[in-house]
């Protein structure tokens, strides 16, 4: 493997790699991953996560809901509509007539095959609101416990699965490309060491890159590794500038995950004070606190900038029987010894999601034969700049059931490929953690809320100083498989902030989620999505010797 980041080649004797056959491998076990490989019964699928148990990634942590338009008085062109009118000017608004539409249709299949969601008395479903929805269209389940409770019962029922061969502790560490077509994945496994898995046909379903940043509500697992093996693979990415920040994450030292606050508590009353106590988002925008999100985080982000702090006011909400109806954000908050009934909640920005992703057609194929992107993952082009709220469960579903019928209706044979050699890996595992922990100190510092040129090429010249250093740890350690995940994720994490980096300097403009000062209005000759492949920071004098 080259580009600039990781090069296999001599050294000690590398460990064995045994060679597995596959039908399908599917990367990840969030949404798009998990309705994936049910989807693709009765091919034999190896889902492979790195994680010690089902579900993982964002998908297990969303709080807010899953939007379609299954409401009375509601219809998928307008929650088009809505979609195309968030993604400032690069939705493609024949996308998103199609997630709208069919995913009325699938979600509405899954409900009938019993995914749960809350009902009323009656036992219709309950549908709220969110911001720049121009309707009540969010589904929740378990109250604000939507994501636990989808993904839970979808990998109930992947366990039960047999054409399913279930793969945890496993992180993929290489496509192998053979002539331009998918021949298998090189990964490591906890309990088996390095595994070849044949095959010639790969979903990558390993959701966003939320760990690159100092602050994110993203769990640990989210360091952009499907957006690294693509890159590494030959695919093109897009509109990787675009990262979303949640407005609202609880404002309290959170380790490595920062919890969210779900915007369903504005879409419930709850409302944004400055530190005098002032409700600030009505001389902000005419949809206050259900302003688009990037309006709303940068209004908070502007405050604490300038040294004033910004709370959440959940009174309102608590005293008409809040708790019950978010029970999650009630025991955040009761672990953090806020009582939200009678004070406040501190809030902050906080890396969420990332519009970008590895380039999709509408039947989720990349630009690598035998290679397809489901989730947040993939750029299907309904995002643009800026996502609507609780869109992306929805672009989960949709896409990984389109994925899933173009595989098995092309069947696509493993192409001969060498069994790879497995990699030599930097044994220091602080030394990598000290440089994960600096490369994410350089991304917030330069490439979050607010951008300029400067901050962002005096990123890119911190983030190559950062890949030699770890290069040189490579060099110098030899082997020690217990930190193959702690060494690939530095790997993909430095080489996805290069790639985020360089397209915010590229784009220069202010266009939803991607602010700069110096370049502070849209452009028109920027209605176009940005393109960008390994080459664009594949630079001859990081490739080591």
């Amino acid at each position: 493997m080259d580009g600039g980041v990781f090069r296999i080649g001599s050294g000690p004797q590398r460990p064995g790699v045994r060679v597995e056959e596959a039908e399908v491998v599917v990367i990840g076990s969030g949404m798009a991953g998990l309705v994936a490989s049910l989807s693709l019964a009765p091919r034999r699928v190896t889902l492979l996560t790195k994680t010690g148990d089902l579900p993982g990634g964002s998908s297990n942590w969303a709080q807010g809901g899953i939007a379609a338009a299954v409401g009375d008085g509601d219809s998928a062109g307008s929650h088009a509509a809505d979609t195309v009118a968030a993604g400032a000017g690069l939705t493609d608004p024949l996308v998103a007539e199609l997630l709208t539409r069919e995913g009325a249709q699938r979600l509405n299949a899954w409900i009938g095959r019993g995914l749960p969601f809350d009902r009323d008395g009656a036992g219709r479903i309950l549908l709220g609101r969110e911001a720049a929805h121009s309707a009540s269209r969010i589904l929740h389940a378990g109250g604000d416990a939507t994501g636990r409770t989808l993904t839970g019962w979808l990998a109930s029922r992947v366990r039960q699965a047999p054409h399913v061969d279930i793969r945890t502790g496993a992180f993929a560490w290489e496509l192998v490309v053979e002539q331009g077509r998918i021949a298998g994945v090189l990964a490591h496994h906890a309990d088996a060491g390095w595994v070849f898995h044949r095959t010639g046909t790969v979903l990558l379903a390993t959701g966003g890159i939320g760990q690159l940043y100092r602050h994110t509500t993203n769990p640990e697992e989210s360091t952009g590794d499907g957006l690294a093996l693509a890159a590494l693979a030959g695919a093109e990415l897009a509109d990787l500038e675009f990262v979303q920040f949640h407005p609202t994450a609880l404002a309290a030292e959170a380790g490595r995950r920062t919890p969210l606050l779900t915007e369903a508590l504005r879409g419930a009353g709850a409302h944004l004070l400055d530190g005098s106590g002032r409700r600030f988002m009505p001389d902000e925008h005419p949809d206050a606190e259900l302003a688009p999100r990037d309006v709303v985080a940068r209004a908070i982000g502007t405050r604490i900038a300038a040294g004033q702090r910004v709370f959440l006011d959940l009174r309102p909400i608590w005293v008409a029987g809040g708790a019950a109806k978010f029970p999650t954000v009630a025991a955040i908050l009761a672990e953090a010894g806020i009582d939200p009934a009678v004070q406040p909640v501190p809030v902050a920005p906080a890396a969420h999601y990332h519009m970008g992703g590895v380039v999709t057609d509408l039947d989720a194929r990349t630009s690598v034969q035998g290679l397809y992107a489901a989730g947040e993952v993939a750029c299907t082009g309904v995002h643009g700049a800026n996502r609507l709220a609780s869109n992306s469960l929805l672009e989960a579903i949709v896409f990984a059931e389109r994925a899933a019928a173009s595989i098995l209706a092309h069947p696509a044979p493993a192409p001969y490929a060498p069994v790879p050699q497995a990699p030599a890996v930097a044994a220091d595992g602080t030394g990598l953690a000290g440089l994960a922990d600096a490369a994410r100190t350089v991304m917030a510092r330069t490439a979050g809320l607010v951008r300029d040129g400067a901050g962002l090429s005096r990123a890119l010249m911190d983030l190559a100083d950062l890949q030699h250093r770890a290069d040189r740890l490579r060099r110098m350690a030899g082997l020690a498989a217990g930190d193959v995940r702690a060494a690939g994720e530095l790997r993909n994490r430095l080489l996805i902030s290069r790639l985020v980096v360089q397209a915010a300097l590229g784009r220069t403009e202010s266009r939803g989620a991607h602010a700069r000062t110096d370049w502070p209005q849209p452009r028109p000759e920027w209605l176009r999505r940005q393109v960008l492949t390994l080459a664009d920071v594949a630079t001859p004098e990081l490739v080591p010797a």
